[in-house]
């Protein structure tokens, strides 16, 4: 990440506003940097949660071959 900050607004539902300043209060820390941590473990866990091409195409053969017999393996 970069040291340089860039100002944006948003809006945000009242009552979680006011439990992310408790929480910085609570650990000493700005509600910038909880902010800022918030929205990087957000990006990490959907790349993450990407399914990787070649899995998906594997799955898909799968299911392509062997689709009737999931089928009747789940009743």
């Amino acid at each position: 990440m970069t040291d340089m900050k860039q100002k944006f607004s948003t809006q945000v539902d009242p009552t979680i506003l006011q439990e992310v300043r408790a929480l910085a209060d609570s650990e000493g820390r700005q509600l910038q940097a909880l902010i800022e941590e918030a929205l990087a473990d957000l990006i990490e866990k959907r790349k993450q949660s990407t399914p990787r091409k070649h899995i998906l195409a594997h799955y898909r053969t799968s299911v392509e071959k062997f689709g009737p017999l999931y089928e009747r393996l789940a009743k």
